[in-house]
């Protein structure tokens, strides 16, 4: 709901701070005072094209700030989310336009592109006028209308849904039929890599055992040789390191001295002993682990040898061998899955398709109910307003069904008899397509998404009895909307729970207008001045109360 518009500098208005409220406001007004200027600020909110002419004349730029309570309009708080703008229960939609003409949007302080006002726009706004956003001509909004008139808003979801299912399945089927050729090459190649690397069963850690070992068994000779001569030559012969260590401990132990230094060395001595006959025990046991092996040798550099070759041939790393294994067989169990089987996933299109259809037969069914209902209570409502076209919902079958179902909606008109009906943007003037717009509103308010609706002069063109319904019909409305109304009928403007009234004056040789909000006896002297022009007479004065009296009422 809107509850709030701040005007800057836009045409004649210096700045206007407005409240709104809750039902139906009204605002009335002298020709030229001003009224429209409300209207272009909330189209400038919705998105609406801006140029330069828009700017008061002497000031840099025109800034319009709406804000909308969101409170009750989950569509709008998700839109918001999802592009991180939400900002509570609260939203902040802000226009500017230079004198130079550049513009630009916000919402919530954030800048954003015209086309996010438009969509944000159409989940808080319908302004219902002769200007060119009206969406009451598009064969979208006539079928949004229809679906939400008769609930059918999560049937149409449940089409869509399994329509993009069965669609992209099929889209799925027609590239693989056309890639069948290219696919049976790649799942034969695929399945000959995978296989071999399957053969080769490379082991975490065993290439660098491998290497190893190999490196051990090839030089195990002359490993023996150097061993032995370290081992049997230098520690354990006669004369060698060992035996001059142990004479060397002897000679100290023999000395009998209690001196600390002699004392470190001597324990330093024992203690390089002890190593030297530790290291001597490895030796030895690495001789006896050490063999002369070529059988083990051949097979270990055979295995390696296979290991390199396979890594050259994938060009790529031996440590690498295990991943691209790994990818490998992953893609060739997704060709191979029934996804990318061409007659099992055959089956899951037919399947999907035929789903798609039951539901968009039954959606048909009630769509065409719906629409039979909904044209029969807007021709009713058309006939309280003192019009009698022939007015028809036509739903006409699609070539393709598509996301929405299996027809189109599309509503048409004729205002003369004898004439065949024609869609509404052919047919109406912009006064008729007003009324037209009111019937329908009236009949569909009850499901309607549109928090805010403004209806610009309805009114034209009628009077008496018939302004009298329309001002109802409003009020009606504004029981399950907020609707904002520009009038120049006493009738419609009583039957308001608010009323803005626009004036303009010259403040030091400028233009500008003000609107105020009218209560007690400055209403009712505007209602009058409704029904009676310049003199206000007492009679006037009376049936503006009378009429405000009796719509308090109703």
């Amino acid at each position: 709901m809107l509850t709030h518009l701040s005007i800057r500098n836009l045409a004649i208005a210096a700045h206007l701070e407005l409240e709104f409220g809750p039902g139906m406001t009204a605002m009335s007004g002298e020709t030229g005072a001003g009224k429209s200027i409300v209207l272009d600020a909330l189209g400038l909110t919705l998105g609406d094209r801006s140029s330069s002419d828009v700017v008061r004349h002497g000031s840099d730029r025109a800034d319009v700030t709406a804000v909308f309570d969101l409170a009750n309009l989950p569509d709008a708080q998700k839109w918001l989310k999802e592009r991180e703008l939400d900002q509570e229960n609260e939203c902040i939609i802000r226009r500017t336009v230079t004198a130079e003409g550049r513009s630009r949007g916000y919402i919530n302080g954030q800048a954003v592109p015209m086309q996010d006002l438009k969509d944000l726009g159409e989940r808080l706004m319908e302004i219902h006028s002769q200007h060119e956003h009206h969406s009451l001509l598009k064969r979208e909004t006539q079928q949004r209308l229809v679906d939400e008139f008769g609930n059918l808003s999560g049937l149409v979801k449940e089409v869509s849904g399994k329509y993009k299912e069965w669609k992209q399945k099929s889209d799925k089927l027609n590239a693989l039929l056309n890639l069948n050729e290219e696919n049976e090459a790649r799942i034969q190649l695929l399945t000959y890599q995978v296989e071999e690397l399957d053969s080769l069963a490379l082991q975490e850690g065993e290439l660098d055992q491998l290497e190893q070992e190999q490196n051990q068994l090839a030089n195990a000779e002359s490993i023996l040789a150097s061993v032995h001569q370290v081992s049997d030559g230098v520690l354990e012969q006669e004369g060698g390191c060992l035996d001059q260590l142990r004479h060397a401990v002897h000679i100290l132990q023999d000395l009998g001295l209690n001196n600390t230094r002699l004392n470190s060395a001597q324990t330093m001595v024992n203690d390089a002993l002890i190593q030297l006959e530790e290291a001597h025990t490895e030796l030895r046991h690495l001789q006896d682990d050490i063999e002369l092996d070529p059988e083990r040798l051949q097979e270990v550099e055979v295995r390696l040898s296979s290991i390199y070759d396979l890594a050259r041939k994938h060009r790529i790393t031996t440590e690498q061998l295990p991943e691209r294994h790994q990818e490998l067989a992953s893609e060739l169990t997704e060709l191979t899955s029934d996804d990318n089987n061409a007659e099992a996933l055959s089956a899951q299109v037919q399947k999907l398709h035929e789903s798609y259809l039951e539901t968009a037969e039954k959606l048909s069914k009630q769509r065409g109910k719906t629409a039979k209902r909904l044209q029969d209570s807007v021709v009713k409502q058309l006939a309280n307003l003192g019009m009698t076209p022939e007015f028809v919902i036509e739903l006409t079958p699609l070539q393709e069904p598509g996301p929405q179902g299996a027809e189109e909606a599309e509503m048409l008109i004729s205002m003369n008899a004898g004439q065949p009906p024609k869609p509404l943007r052919k047919i109406a003037s912009g006064g008729e397509l007003s009324r037209i717009s009111l019937a329908i509103q009236v009949v569909t308010a009850a499901s309607s998404q549109t928090p805010t609706m403004v209806f610009d002069e309805v009114d034209v063109g009628i009077g008496g009895a018939t302004a009298e319904i329309v001002g109802r019909m409003l009020r009606e409305l504004g029981q399950n909307a907020q609707i904002l109304c520009v009038t120049h009928l006493a009738q419609v403007a009583s039957q308001a729970n608010h009323h803005l009234f626009v004036t303009k004056s010259v403040r030091e040789g400028a233009t500008q207008s003000s609107i105020h909000k009218l209560s007690g006896e400055d209403r009712v002297h505007e209602i009058a001045r409704m029904l009676g022009g310049v003199n206000i007479t007492e009679h006037s004065l009376a049936h503006a109360h009378e009429m405000l009296n009796t719509s308090q009422l109703q």
